[in-house]
């Protein structure tokens, strides 16, 4: 072990599109929401993660919430790495060390990321002082984060519903089969929330009441065995401007989401059309695992195996099934190696 190697640091990071989380040491150091705020007439960067998220929504015109990833990948380059190297810089670990030290990084990407997108997270870790950069696709970094041995002649689908997007992919012998990414996730969840309040009941909410909507009462489907209570919804009602709270029902949120969870489901039904046949049979004894915070939605499981017939299991923890899988790689390299992109 060398001088380089005791100034080297591991980290492994999940960049995502609503939350990124980092694991340093095997602990989940960082899981924050991938917010940033920034102060318009400095151009200074005022508050990442939690912080930034509590004010969305609420900023006058001289501050600016900004999301720096879209559909999973980079949208704004100059904000995404100011955030890395903030939550970087707040690891407990690394805040004693005199300087930034080197760092050793595997990072997770989408499976239907272009090379400019690849590049451009790759260029956004080298400049926070990322000296050895891999990259990890999502839906192996979630298998391996969900137990599943990806090296063996053994096929498993696996479904990763994240913020941005649902990365279906079918693995084995270490590699991606066939896979398909569709840019409906939890974003696409949340949106179609705003829309439903609005149409049908005339109330104006904001982005993060429509969070919160979808994590306390969304479902998948109206016959729940254990229904959640109906939840109140304060917002602006667009016909007299007055602030004012309805009653939303589980029930009305199943609808709501219907077409959106369609298309999720039509994709699986897609990735499976594609599988070749030896895998097939495999995944009919296997059957689906789901991860990310999208696989939460209540009833989503028992729909997705009602429409293909398979069994469907939710990982453990599904919001870090993904940053476990990383760290998980991280730690073994030269085992991961063929998977890993340098």
């Amino acid at each position: 072990m060398g001088f380089f190697d005791f100034m080297t640091e591991d980290i492994a990071i999940d960049l995502g599109t609503a939350n990124t989380l980092i694991i340093h040491n095997d602990k989940v150091v960082i899981d924050s929401p991938s917010i940033v705020a920034r102060d318009r007439v400095s151009g200074k960067i005022i508050a990442v993660g939690k912080e930034a998220s509590l004010m969305q929504g609420k900023t006058h015109e001289n501050i600016k919430t900004i999301r720096p990833l879209k559909d999973g990948v980079i949208a704004d380059f100059d904000a995404s790495e100011k955030m890395i190297s903030m939550f970087i810089k707040s690891i407990p670990a690394l805040k004693k060390r005199m300087f930034t030290p080197a760092l050793r990084m595997v990072v997770c990407i989408p499976s239907g990321i272009t090379e400019v997108e690849m590049r451009a997270v790759k260029e956004s870790c080298e400049r926070v002082n990322g000296k050895e950069v891999y990259l990890i696709h999502e839906p192996m970094a979630a298998a391996i984060g969900i137990g599943v041995d990806i090296m063996q002649p053994k096929g498993n689908m696996i479904v990763d519903i994240g913020g941005g997007t649902t990365e279906i992919a079918v693995i084995a012998l270490g590699g991606i089969v066939c896979d398909k990414s569709v840019k409906i996730a939890g974003d696409v969840f949340t949106n179609d929330i705003v829309y439903y309040m609005r149409t049908q009941h005339n109330l104006f909410v904001g982005e993060s009441t429509a969070e919160k909507i979808k994590i306390e009462i969304g479902a998948a489907t109206e016959d729940l065995e254990t229904p959640p209570d109906d939840m109140s919804v304060q917002g602006r009602d667009l016909l007299t401007g007055k602030p004012k709270q309805v009653e939303v029902s589980f029930r009305e949120i199943a609808k709501a989401l219907d077409k959106s969870i369609q298309r999720i489901e039509d994709a699986v039904m897609e990735t499976l059309s594609q599988t070749p046949p030896e895998l097939a049979a495999d995944i009919y004894n296997t059957g689906i695992y789901l991860a990310g915070g999208g696989s939460m939605l209540r009833g989503l499981d028992k729909r997705i195996s009602q429409k293909t017939d398979l069994p469907v299991y939710i990982a453990e923890d599904p919001l870090r099934a993904v940053v476990r899988g990383t760290g998980m790689a991280l730690k073994n390299i030269p085992k991961f190696r063929s998977i890993l992109i340098k």
